[in-house]
């Protein structure tokens, strides 16, 4: 009797079994059956370099801290900070009253000697003239003849004048103030080219060549890139860093880069011509094997490949797929080998992955 009871309670239990393995066999056929919604490209061919990234500082080749040479007053100054100025330029003026008298007086004993001279020159009775006296006239007139330059020299001075074409990227005084010999007035830069300081390791020597095309990022949040070269490599490698210095010539006409920046550099060492590419956000990476999926009818098929250059969003594929095969580019991180699909627009995908 009881033997019965068992064999009626385990015959509801047995159907629900039967039931549940055969609602998951239909359930997993329904999922076999829903395709999944990618986007695809065609594998082409192009050009893929190879890039050395690093930082560099930003340096302005040509730059001049603007000092007085003469102690005086500053009556007035010209320009701003900001302001371009050209070579020669006037910056500021400095009181020079004292510097003019000095050239006044000067240039009067320079005339009184002449006179002398002159006079000494017309005399009929050249013998009552000494040699001595002549030659002493003489020396005191080239002597007074240098005073009098230096005279005008520090006249000049008073007007203080850009010695390069740049901008004027500090002012260092007011005018009123009282300026002594060599005080620092103005810091002038120029921009228009700038050089770009990089350190590479050892290993990188035998890569680089003057010449050599080098990419800049002002920051790493923007893709605008400027067209840089390498100017100078250092002929020695630091013994402590185990890295050589490298120049880079950096044009800045639009003066978008400024000195003092730490700038994103991608240094161009060699070039593939006419190589498989694909995007670089098509590569399945899974413990540094890379892989692709290929369209293949209705399916996408797990297809392992060799990788080469890396140029931004493209990358070289050296191995494992042909030019002309479609591959999946976006949705394909819910795929798996044979996966069923349907190819739709990068739309669709996004709204279907939403």
């Amino acid at each position: 009797m009881e033997s019965l009871s068992k064999f009626k309670i385990a015959l509801p239990l047995l159907f629900v079994a039967v039931l549940s393995a055969c609602g998951n066999e239909e359930q997993a056929k329904e999922e076999e059956k829903y395709a999944i919604p990618v986007e695809t490209t065609t594998v082409i061919q192009g050009d893929v370099s190879s890039f050395y990234s690093t930082t560099a500082t930003l340096e302005a080749p040509l730059e001049a801290n603007v000092v007085t040479r003469i102690s005086g007053l500053i009556e007035s100054l010209s320009v701003e900070e900001g302001d371009r100025v050209t070579k020669g330029q006037l910056l500021a003026v400095l009181d020079a009253k004292r510097q003019r008298y000095d050239l006044a007086r000067s240039q009067a004993e320079v005339e009184i000697i002449e006179q002398e001279l002159n006079r000494l020159k017309k005399m009929g009775n050249k013998e009552f003239i000494s040699a001595d006296s002549m030659a002493k006239l003489e020396y005191n007139l080239q002597a007074a003849m240098a005073k009098r330059d230096l005279a005008a020299l520090q006249v000049e001075e008073s007007m203080v004048r850009s010695p390069i074409d740049g901008i004027v990227a500090k002012r260092f005084v007011k005018a009123g103030n009282m300026a002594k010999e060599f005080d620092e007035l103005f810091y002038i830069v120029n921009q228009d080219e700038l050089y770009g300081i990089v350190h590479l390791p050892e290993a990188q020597l035998h890569s680089l060549r003057l010449g050599q095309e080098a990419q800049l990022f002002a920051n790493k949040h923007t893709q605008d890139t400027v067209h840089a070269k390498v100017l100078r490599i250092s002929p020695i490698v630091d013994a402590q860093s185990g890295t050589f210095k490298v120049t880079l010539s950096v044009p800045n006409k639009n003066a978008t880069l400024k000195a003092g920046m730490f700038t994103r550099v991608e240094l161009r060492y060699d070039t593939h011509s006419d190589v498989i590419t694909v995007p670089y956000n098509a590569v399945i990476n899974q413990d540094n094997e890379y892989a692709l999926y290929v369209i293949d009818g209705e399916n996408a098929s797990r297809r392992a490949v060799t990788l080469g250059y890396r140029e931004a969003d493209t990358v070289e594929v050296v191995s494992g797929i042909t030019p002309g095969e479609q591959i999946v580019i976006r949705g394909h991180q819910n795929l798996k080998d044979q996966s069923l699909v349907e190819v739709i627009s990068e739309l669709d995908v996004a709204s279907a992955q939403q």
